[in-house]
């Protein structure tokens, strides 16, 4: 266990923007983790559980203690003619665990590569791309209550997963760390090839695998998506929005090519993409901020942007969305300290 005051955050989020915490508390074991949490060291104190940075935008400094789980370790717990079950700790870099089960043939999460961010934050976002849900190949997930410091297990049911959303992001927000997430994942993988230019970047690879899937999915991502080593983003900015049908169809109406999938109960996605792009924000800079010129759902860190800049760029994306559209924008992002860029920033474009 590592404990230290007044410390840069800058490297542990994608957007590169500085923030600094009070007090930041790095944990290596779990054992660590119940023996700071039984001290009750924190409880006076804002507190943010940390994992790969790569779905948050700190706005100010955070005036609190950062926790932050980096346990290790990847292992199959059990296995059957048609399944592994493999437990990953949730330090674990999300894309080493999907490398890790693509080279040994398992199947259920080789449509989720180059996803940034680790384990531990794939379970709470529900991460998704390319046809796959990692809620999909969940089998439970561990966590630590912050609030009585017992180990806990919960299923997927547990968890209501949804688009982007679990109960760690809505009614558990601040009471639980994720120690492991168990995966259950194919030895006879069904390959997922249906999303759109999927079939075509694998048939350019040769013969279908997990592996040439693995690589088609990558060489899609880098081709849009720019890299957060090389300029801040955290990917996808927007949720999706999801619409009634009547709503859908009064947008066909005036918005013919309007893009939409169908959804359970009657529902309809809408690429929220296409709404920003149609908004002429697509490639647009504003400052040291920009909305990425081949993926709109992207914001990007040109160079010492502050998390200000950043979030007022969305909320003119929003505004207009808004305007257009009569859609309202979902942040995929999570604002921190959440609330108070909302009440407190200023436009600073």
């Amino acid at each position: 266990m590592r404990i230290t005051t007044n410390f840069s955050l800058k490297h542990f989020n994608t957007f590169n923007v500085e923030s600094v915490a009070a007090r930041y508390v790095r944990f290596d074991t779990q054992d660590e983790i119940i023996d700071y949490l039984a001290r009750n060291l924190f409880a006076d104190h804002p507190h943010l559980v940390l994992g790969g940075g790569s779905n948050l935008l700190f706005v100010d400094d955070f005036d609190g203690v950062v926790l932050h789980p980096m346990l290790k370790g990847i292992d199959v717990i059990a296995a059957d003619d048609s399944h592994i079950w493999l437990k990953a700790m949730a330090g674990e870099m999300w894309d080493d665990l999907v490398a890790h089960a693509v080279a040994n043939g398992w199947g259920g999460i080789e449509n989720l590569s180059l996803i940034p961010g680790s384990v531990g934050a794939s379970a709470v976002q529900n991460i998704g791309a390319y046809g796959m849900e990692v809620k999909d190949v969940i089998e439970r997930v561990e966590a630590i209550s912050l609030i009585d410091c017992e180990p806990t297990t919960f299923s997927p049911a547990d968890c209501c997963f949804g688009y982007r959303f679990s109960n760690f992001k809505g009614q558990w927000v601040g009471q639980f760390m994720i120690t492991a997430v168990v995966f259950k994942l194919s030895r006879q993988p069904k390959f997922v090839l249906g999303y759109s230019g999927v079939r075509e970047a694998v048939a350019r690879l040769g013969e279908a695998t997990l592996q040439s899937i693995r690589n088609a999915i990558i060489d899609i991502r880098k081709s849009k998506l720019p890299d957060p080593a090389t300029i801040g983003n955290a990917g996808s900015f927007f949720k999706n929005p999801v619409v009634a049908k009547a709503a859908m169809v009064t947008l066909r109406q005036a918005f013919p090519d309007l893009p939409h999938y169908p959804q359970d109960g009657n529902r309809f996605k809408l690429a929220a993409g296409w709404l920003i792009e149609r908004c002429g924000w697509k490639g647009r800079q504003i400052g040291r901020v920009a909305v990425h010129d081949k993926q709109a759902l992207v914001l990007v860190n040109l160079g010492g942007a502050s998390g200000r800049e950043i979030y007022s760029l969305s909320e003119r994306v929003r505004e207009s969305v808004k305007n257009r559209f009569n859609i309202d924008l979902e942040r995929e992002v999570s604002v921190v300290p959440p609330g108070h860029a909302a009440q407190s920033l200023p436009d600073t474009m």
